[in-house]
């Protein structure tokens, strides 16, 4: 009889324990499970800029939270970890979501801050950010207005062979622009000397713009064939 309460008693013992350790193993889980779901829930809360700046790091404490709630569930019953994994796969897809609505505003950004082609010749011809859409060229003054033509004139000569058709049309919209600020610029005191050396500038560019631009246009009809 002792026998039989001692087996029975060491029996209860052992699934008491078996019985704590599942119950600690759930404990545990709904707790990783909790930490990870608050955590994404604090993501979609927070400042768009600061997400952006920070992306990196979200992404290695996500990963880590959503590693350890998934390793947690692992000894869980079969109901237990379905339900389980069914709220982990909640936080992912929330967290999925958020991930493509931030990536897609970076990208917009980024190409945003990339420079346009014909920005990128504007600055080649004339200097980095001295020209923007408008072409207004309104830093340029009697003082200075001989140099831009001569920088001008120097930097088409030493590119003229990489421009394409596009480029020699943005180049005349330039060159016009730039002579239209002269017509203003003569008036403001514009020196003979500088004027006649302007003059000189455009006589050689005007026939080699012209050459250059068939140029142009023939090459990419001809590649265009191949």
């Amino acid at each position: 009889m002792k026998k039989s309460v001692l087996k029975i008693g060491l029996f209860s013992m052992v699934l008491l324990g078996i019985v704590s350790c599942k119950n600690k193993e759930k404990e545990l889980a709904d707790q990783r499970i909790t930490e990870l779901e608050i955590y994404v829930d604090s993501l979609k809360a927070a400042n768009a800029d600061e997400l952006e700046a920070n992306w990196d790091k979200i992404q290695m404490d996500f990963d880590r939270k959503n590693s350890e709630a998934s390793d947690a569930i692992t000894n869980l019953d079969n109901e237990t970890k379905t339900s389980s994994q069914e709220k982990i796969n909640s936080s992912t897809t929330k967290y999925d979501e958020l991930k493509v609505s931030v990536t897609a505003k970076a990208e917009v950004k980024k190409a945003a801050a990339k420079p346009s082609a014909s920005q990128l010749l504007r600055d080649r011809l004339f200097g980095a950010g001295k020209i923007g859409e408008d072409m207004s060229f309104a830093w340029v003054n009697k003082d200075n207005i001989l140099k831009v033509y001569d920088t001008f004139f120097q930097s088409y000569k030493d590119n003229k062979g990489d421009f394409s058709r596009e480029d020699y049309d943005e180049i005349k919209l330039m060159y016009e622009a730039l002579d239209n600020r002269k017509n203003t610029v003569e008036k403001e005191g514009l020196t003979t000397e500088d004027n006649n050396k302007i003059a000189s500038i455009k006589f050689k560019f005007g026939p080699m713009f012209k050459t250059n631009r068939i140029g142009a246009k023939s090459r990419e009809t001809a590649e265009a064939k191949e």
